[in-house]
């Protein structure tokens, strides 16, 4: 048997405050859209064998062939998962973490990646300038 031992323990996973699974409810809205469907497979695979720690050990074998992924693809679906700090990776381990804070950030190109409200309504409202009101007949 392979010995474990927590990879982060400040990000040991705890339930969702509403819900019932290990599975957060945030993880499909904060990072679903924006993943590959191999690295979301992966994800959700892990999430569903990991122990209370959210440990697992698969072998890249093993999960390769559970998920039907070759080695490369199975290689690039871990590594956007670590680069969204989602998974922490040791070998033989892999720790499912709890779910990184949720900010709101803006890419530097115009028109790319997320905006809040206020700023969406200042670019819009000053292009849509009112129309002088015009009396009745």
């Amino acid at each position: 048997m392979i010995p474990k031992r927590i990879l982060v323990a400040p990000r040991l996973r705890k339930p969702p405050a509403t819900g019932w699974s290990w599975l957060d409810r945030r993880f499909l809205r904060e990072h679903g859209d924006y993943l590959p469907r191999e690295a979301v497979l992966l994800y959700l695979f892990l999430v569903a064998v990991a122990d209370r720690h959210g440990l697992s050990f698969y072998s890249d074998h093993t999960l390769c062939s559970r998920l039907q992924l070759s080695q490369q693809a199975l290689e690039r679906a871990r590594q956007e998962l670590l680069e969204r700090d989602l998974i922490a990776h040791q070998l033989p381990l892999v720790q499912v973490l709890s779910l990184p804070t949720a900010t709101v950030s803006r890419r530097s190109e115009p028109g790319q990646g997320l905006m809040r409200l206020g700023e969406l309504f200042g670019q819009v409202l000053p292009a849509v300038a009112p129309q002088p009101k015009r009396e009745a007949p």
